[in-house]
């Protein structure tokens, strides 16, 4: 009843709870855009040997723990012509003149920077601040002077900060999404101002979760990807939650009730399953603390206060809004729109109640084939290789990659302790003679003699799947016998292989986090549904529609099936953090679509009705509003294929097509056949779950009870 309480007290002070979240917005934007936190993309931390070697080199190697930028040149003839030359100091001079350039390289000065046959070279400037911190349109600067003075020669700049500089961190991606959100809602409707409330509703909710991310920043720092992450999910379920109230408010409206007890019964039904849905997905992104990474648990908060804004503002802000709409909700019409279809529906679910085995193997069948692709995905971190190839950074790489090998892109930097110079010769020759190593430097010792570093090349590039095998190798084999018995100590690191720990770590330890979102998820969903067997019904269900999903990701991104179509310019491992990202995100909006459906059921039941009669007047009642919500959530998530972080669309990608086949094969299809088999199975709840769980379930929208016994009969 409290629920209740707080809706009538939403809807009769409409004005001031309009005007709290007014201000309350304005405030927390004015603050959180205003003292925004800088974002960090660090996953080298924790215990892993590239962690390791990135403090050894903080602290013995100052001026080299920062990032870089390379110039590299690409000549017809030789670099060292006169005329050549003379361009390529004047672009490197260009260099040193740019902010945060402490150093820098040139190819005439420093041995090993030419290539053999004398074509190609490259400069190295080093930054006393990370890509984050380099300011973009200094490099923006550096970027259009140099090409723009290269003449015949080809000179173009590589490195994360040039990346970062050429991949804009937003774009038209939300707006379309709002855009295809707003059609949707319309046909749903019919009612322009029906189709509003969800709008703004969700959009307060995100201005606000935006805003406390950038403030939380300073206390939990996460990566640069994390808003445009967050405003996804927030955009997606705000809608949502917002839609399955309002179509509940018009459904009470509909059967007689009056504007302010259709809004409250709307908020103590839909609200309270929005409620649970939301937690749901809350819980199971706080399970991504389980990684035991700093910017992952950055990533899940953010992502989380996005979900728990919107969850707000549909139980208190949506009330308000609905009861200044009053009986005018359905006013501004378009004709020919928002007419119900639950007929279809519910003849649909009879045709699979007919036939339960054969709807049941062929939609798990179609999961299963779509998964297949899942079991050979590899994952790595984007580097200058995958990025779109007009950019700068990718044709640095070719041009790298052309004249002194594709491992260049890939250095492992080796950080010796506890031994001198001799030492690390020692790991160095012993580095040099491995097969799959092109080339090693000179070790070089640091400034107080404490330590050395040793920068090796592999044969292969970054996202070539031998370049882990030969890091391995190095660790296991190679550099314990070339310190056995000096006293020193080795460690190999460097980007190329902090990009294998943190792939590695989310290897290990996803099994984990499965089990843990998997555990809470079936707690909640059996203390909704008073029944074990939809609970695990629902799990199972749930672990197909992802996999599948990561199967689609595998083979458009990693073999390239429709992957230029979409928007990724080369065949690339998965991104390491995107499935483990989609994992809990997923579970949880899955499980937002089952509350929905399975709650309807249940109360349908409840109401005296056989099971095969709910199960098909329930995906009547909900199938329209259901479709509505994944037909928005599949148009938001796949909206970021138009941007140009290739990560964020692999996220985008999956997502998308995880709702499209939850909504899809699982609910339309799974659903029906599994409850149809079990029976009165379904609702199989032991004794002492019986006496601990409250008698009543949460009662989703629906039409009364008299509506629901005539249908049945």
């Amino acid at each position: 009843m409290r629920l209740a309480r707080l809706a009538r007290f939403c809807y009769r002070r409409r004005r001031l709870t309009l005007a709290g979240w007014i201000v309350g917005t304005i405030a927390v934007m004015t603050l959180g855009f205003g003292f925004a936190a800088e974002p960090l993309n660090d996953f080298s931390g924790g215990g892993s040997g590239s962690a390791k070697a990135s403090d050894l080199l903080e602290e013995h190697f100052p001026q080299r723990s920062g990032d870089s930028i390379t110039l590299a040149v690409r000549a017809d003839g030789d670099v060292r012509d006169p005329r050549v030359k003379a361009r390529v100091e004047r672009a490197i001079d260009r260099l040193a003149e740019t902010p945060h350039v402490t150093s820098v390289s040139s190819p005439y000065e420093t041995p090993g920077q030419i290539s053999g046959d004398g074509r190609t070279a490259f400069a190295t400037g080093g930054l006393d601040v990370s890509s984050d911190d380099m300011p973009r349109t200094e490099v923006t600067a550096l970027l259009d002077d140099v090409r723009a003075d290269s003449g015949p020669v080809r000179i173009q700049l590589g490195g994360s900060a040039v990346d970062a500089a050429e991949t804009p961190g937003g774009g038209p991606s939300e707006g379309i999404g709002l855009l295809a959100a707003i059609v949707i809602l319309l046909v749903a409707f019919g009612s322009v101002l029906a189709m509003g409330l969800p709008i703004v509703t969700a959009l307060f909710g995100i201005g606000t979760g935006l805003a406390l991310i950038m403030l939380l920043g300073h206390l939990l720092p996460a990566p640069s990807f994390s808003p445009i992450i967050a405003a996804l999910i927030g955009l997606g379920v705000g809608i949502d939650y917002a839609l399955f109230i309002v179509t509940r408010h018009r459904e009470e409206m509909h059967a007689g009730a009056g504007p302010e007890e259709a809004a409250v019964t709307a908020v103590t039904t839909a609200g309270r399953a929005v409620l649970f849905a939301g937690t749901t997905v809350v819980i199971a992104l706080m399970g991504l603390f389980i990684m035991q990474q700093r910017l992952l648990n950055g990533v899940a908060v953010a992502a989380g206060v996005a979900v728990l804004m919107t969850m707000l503002a549909a139980v208190t802000l949506l009330p308000a809004l609905l009861g200044f709409a009053g009986h005018a909700i359905d006013r501004l019409r378009v004709p020919g729109l928002g007419r119900a279809r639950r007929p279809l529906a519910e003849r649909w679910a009879r045709v699979v109640q007919a036939h339960p085995v054969v709807a049941g193997l062929c939609a798990a069948a179609v999961l299963l084939v779509l998964a297949v692709p899942a079991l050979s995905m590899r994952l790595s971190l984007p580097d200058s290789s995958t990025q779109p190839h007009d950019h700068s950074g990718y044709q640095a790489s070719r041009i790298m990659a052309e004249g002194f090998g594709p491992g260049t892109a890939a250095p492992l930097i080796i950080v010796t302790e506890g031994g001198g110079l001799a030492e690390a010769g020692r790991i160095a020759d012993a580095v040099r003679a491995t097969p799959g190593v092109a080339a090693v430097q000179p070790p070089r010792a640091s400034r107080d003699g404490e330590a050395a570093i040793v920068m090796a090349f592999p044969k292969t590039g970054p996202q070539d799947e031998r370049t882990p095998d030969l890091v391995h190798t190095l660790r296991d084999d190679v550099i314990p016998g070339a310190v056995a018995g000096t006293g020193a100590r080795a460690h190999v690191g460097g980007p190329n292989a902090a990009s294998i720990d943190f792939a590695e770590s989310v290897s290990t330890r996803l099994p984990l986090l499965i089990a843990v979102v998997v555990g809470l998820s079936l707690l909640l969903l059996v203390g909704l549904v008073r029944s074990v067997t939809v609970a695990v019904q629902a799990a199972l269900m749930n672990l197909l529609s992802i996999a599948a999903a990561y199967g689609v990701l595998t083979a458009v991104v990693q073999w390239g099936w429709a992957g230029r179509a979409l928007g990724f310019p080369a065949d690339m491992p998965v991104t390491t953090w995107v499935p483990l990202m989609m994992f809990p995100i997923l579970f949880g909006l899955s499980m937002d679509y089952e509350v929905f459906l399975v709650s309807r059921i249940r109360e349908t039941y409840e109401e005296g009705v056989a099971t095969r009669e709910a199960v098909a007047l329930g995906l009547s009642r909900t199938a329209r509003v259901i479709s509505a919500a994944a037909a928005i959530m599949v148009m938001v998530f796949l909206s970021v294929l138009l941007g140009a972080d290739v990560a964020v669309k692999q996220m985008g990608l999956g997502l998308g097509v995880a709702i499209l086949i939850d909504a899809t094969v699982v609910r339309l299809v799974l659903v029906p056949a599994l409850m149809e088999l079990f029976g009165e199975a379904n609702w199989w709840l032991p004794g002492p779950l019986r006496r601990i769980l409250p008698s009543r379930p949460v009662r989703e929208a629906g039409p009364d009870r008299a509506s629901l016994r005539a249908s049945a009969g």
